[in-house]
């Protein structure tokens, strides 16, 4: 019987701190009211959280009747006072709904799961102004991104199968499509953060967003900028080496993500890469440290439905040959392919080992065998340096980080093999 009475008082009081939550953020929202003026503040919420606890102890022909009773109430009190107001948001009802469910749900043995959903309700609610800013700067494109997106991953992934299919049982469709999901919502991050910040906001900070979405991008840009005298060399080389930083922490995180086992020698293997180019972008900051503003990077959609389509694609395509090189040359075609995967995209090569089965290889090799696309892409961008702003201007000075975080790659993998 005690433990019965603990666990009601429980229920109670974790329905009574959601309705205080809850109505804290509601009062506030209307101190400015006059008295009478409110239709709820913290003693109503209060209340209503207090009330959905009780509900929840009757039983459930009495709660059902007992909560009825509470929202007939309510709407008539929101009636009453849109008729005095002539506008009012429903956004007060729905949230008074809400509150007598948490209370309901929290003394029916689901306390945690009230207080949790009390909590993200607050917030949700501190964030109108915010929300509003946002809705108010979006541009047709990010909306209809986010439709894409929600198309992606909530109305596609869920209809693939789950199984192996194709050449070399290679194919796995929810799996092959779960990583698009997770490269989309990567690089739609760096798109929003790029857009939110602004050009203006310097040539480091838009290579840093740009970067999210692809550092190849902002490397191309920056040497014809470099090739142009459009901005100072110094910084201009500082995004470069920072667009290529970033990469090896996205690769990184990706990794960890989808083929966590790699995780460990892939860190040990890119340390040395890392370190290097944290000192090259260091020295060149330093180097070109003057007020600059950057033009704006034409990065595109990321949420484009044809890229994430063409990425599918390759990965499919690549994980076919990646199962053949394995058949027939054993671990060094597998390095062969997710290295020619690299010099076209970075990601593409881990989704590729991805999607393979875990037993293909060894943690300690597969992250060895992750560090040559890197490898491969941080060359091909020195390469693109060069050639786009040219030996002769600064080409050489904008290829040197990333020529010397190939050498320390290389390093690392010697390194990360005799360790390991």
């Amino acid at each position: 019987m005690i433990l019965l009475d603990a666990t009601i008082v429980r229920g109670l009081a974790a329905s009574l701190a959601v309705g205080i939550l809850i109505g804290i953020e509601r009062g506030w929202r209307q101190r400015q009211a006059s008295d009478g003026g409110r239709v709820s503040g913290l003693r109503t919420f209060a209340l209503l959280g207090l009330a959905g606890g009780l509900a929840g102890l009757l039983p459930e022909l009495m709660a059902a009747v007992f909560c009825l009773a509470i929202l007939a109430s309510l709407v008539l009190g929101y009636r009453s006072a849109l008729q005095r107001q002539s506008s009012l948001s429903v956004t007060g009802t729905l949230v008074a709904v809400i509150t007598l469910a948490l209370g309901f749900l929290a003394t029916r043995n689901m306390v945690s799961e009230a207080l949790a959903l009390g909590a993200v309700t607050t917030l949700v609610l501190t964030m109108r102004g915010k929300a509003h800013a946002m809705l108010k700067g979006m541009s047709e494109a990010e909306v209809e991104s986010i439709a894409r997106f929600a198309l992606v991953a909530l109305v596609v992934l869920p209809l693939l199968p789950d199984q192996s299919y194709g050449p070399f049982d290679a194919w796995n469709p929810r799996q092959i499509w779960m990583v698009v999901v997770v490269v989309l919502g990567l690089s739609f991050l760096g798109y929003v953060a790029s857009r939110r910040l602004g050009p203006e906001r310097g040539i480091m900070i838009t290579a840093l967003c740009g970067a999210l979405v692809s550092s190849t991008a902002v490397t191309a840009a920056y040497a014809r900028r470099l090739r142009d005298g459009d901005g100072p060399a110094g910084a201009l080389i500082a995004g470069i080496a920072l667009a290529s930083l970033v990469m090896f922490l996205r690769v990184q995180v990706l990794t960890m993500m989808l083929v966590s086992s790699a995780g460990r020698s892939l860190a040990i293997a890119m340390i040395p890469a890392f370190l290097v180019g944290a000192l090259t972008t260091l020295l060149a900051v330093r180097a070109g440290r003057k007020p600059n503003e950057a033009s704006e990077l034409s990065l595109g959609n990321p949420l484009d439905f044809r890229p994430a389509v063409l990425l599918a694609g390759l990965v499919a395509v690549m994980a076919v040959i990646a199962r053949w090189a394995l058949d027939r040359f054993g671990d060094e075609g597998i390095i062969v392919a997710l290295g020619l995967t690299g010099l076209m995209d970075v990601d593409a090569a881990v989704l590729t080992l991805a999607g393979m089965p875990k037993e293909t290889l060894d943690a300690r090799t597969a992250g060895l065998v992750l560090a040559v696309p890197v490898l491969a892409n941080t060359a091909f961008k020195a390469v693109l340096a060069l050639v786009i702003a040219g030996p002769r201007n600064q080409g050489w000075k904008a290829a040197a980080p990333l020529l010397a975080s190939v050498l320390a790659s290389a390093i690392g993998i010697g390194a990360a093999s005799s360790l390991l």
